[in-house]
């Protein structure tokens, strides 16, 4: 860098079209990045969950079911979320948890492909655990076998036995983006069916699930997303498939006519048929709170930052860390990059102590990983340079250097 990086952060930061998103949320003095992990809180969000608890609840009580609209908050809450991962209306529907959505999804793909000579699963060998355990006892249910193959070796592991593939779009342990469309692309081509997990690319990078003719998807929403802890995650069923998807969780809330009480089921049609029982309200409107801070923001603009302060993050490293110290994990390409930055660093667990007692929180991922999720609503660029400039900090006094 020719001019200091505080400089080039001021700079930065006073030419951030989204600089002004910083103040919806609440933050403290610190530098939070580990949005990745957990999305700061959007500060209006205390108080819409407060009249829903002691107006909703409290005053309409089961009123609240029509006169709140909370039956069609699934729905309502999934269109809210749709164009954050390129979906039109009606594909997307909010409840349960990722792991339930990936059940959901994967034995629903492997129905929706019904050839019984297509008896492999194809997971991504380098998934968030849960992915994989569910993805193998689905198979396990579904008479299929599990195949665990690494991403990039993903299309030559294709082939007419392959029913499903289930991938990260984004991995969680080294920020690496995967390639959605191009794998998507060459899964149709095998004749089988894709499923995307997007629960470190929403709200971080554009997906365009209808563009790149995804399938089916999952994801979280406490990330990006700013749902907060335990928020529902989301199932996306293309519609083309909509009506041959047939839920492995037939629950009421998924009948055509959940109040007949009818002891036979009929899906209801659409997304609703990726309902399972009663709404999680209170997570739920917490959840539909928070997305109002997308409200006029582009994902477009929210990836062009999100580049820029991880490409300035990594300078700054270059910069201040005395080269040999940290090992970057993450790709340099753009195009390979979700919005963290993996850094692998000896004693990272105690470093990672240091920083977080310092004011700079990010995360470890054991035994040596040391993760910065960089969530460009409310990161700064002087929050980069702070970042980077305590790590060295750190790493100088554990070497004993100061």
């Amino acid at each position: 860098m020719s001019e200091s990086p505080a400089a080039r952060a001021a700079a930065l930061d006073a030419a951030d079209e989204l600089a002004g998103a910083r103040k919806l949320f609440a933050l403290d003095d610190g530098v939070y990045l580990d949005g990745n992990s957990l999305g700061a809180l959007p500060a209006h969000v205390p108080d819409r969950v407060a009249d829903v608890v002691r107006r909703q609840w409290g005053e309409l009580r089961i009123r609240s079911w029509t006169e709140g609209d909370w039956w069609t908050a699934p729905e309502r809450v999934g269109d809210r979320i749709a164009p954050l991962v390129g979906a039109a209306p009606g594909q997307v529907v909010v409840g349960d948890s990722t792991s339930v959505n990936v059940f959901k999804a994967v034995v629903g793909a492997v129905r929706l492909v019904g050839d019984p000579a297509r008896t492999d699963v194809l997971v991504d060998a380098s998934t968030f655990p849960t992915d994989g355990y569910i993805a193998e006892s689905a198979a396990r249910m579904t008479g299929r076998r599990i195949v665990p193959v690494d991403p990039g070796e993903l299309t030559a592991a294709l082939g007419p036995s392959t029913a499903v593939a289930l991938v990260n779009h984004v991995d969680y342990r080294s920020g690496r983006l995967h390639d959605l469309p191009g794998l998507t692309e060459a899964v149709h081509r095998a004749g089988a069916l894709a499923v995307w997990d997007l629960c470190h690319s929403a709200g971080a990078l554009p997906v365009g699930l209808d563009a790149h003719g995804v399938d089916l998807a999952v994801g979280c929403t406490y990330k990006y997303l700013n749902g907060g802890p335990g928020a529902p995650a989301y199932l996306y069923v293309a519609h083309r498939h909509q009506e041959a998807f047939d839920s492995p969780l037939p629950g009421w809330t998924s009948h055509q006519d959940p109040f007949a009480m009818s002891p036979a089921y009929a899906p209801a049609p659409g997304a609703v048929r990726g309902r399972v029982g009663t709404p999680d309200i209170l997570s739920m409107l917490a959840l539909e709170a928070a997305l109002d801070v997308w409200d006029g923001v582009s994902i477009d603009a929210v990836r062009a930052k999100s580049l820029a302060l991880t490409d300035f993050f990594l300078e700054c490293v270059a910069a201040y860390v005395p080269a040999g110290r940290v090992e970057t994990m993450t790709p340099a390409a753009h195009e390979e990059r979700g919005s963290q930055v993996a850094l692998r660093c000896a004693d990272a667990p105690r470093v990672m102590r240091e920083l977080i007692a310092r004011g700079i929180v990010g995360d470890l991922r054991r035994p040596d990983v040391l993760r910065f999720g960089f969530t460009p609503l409310y990161v700064g660029f002087a929050d980069a340079e702070r970042a980077a400039r305590v790590l060295a900090e750190v790493l100088a006094e554990e070497a004993g250097e100061r």
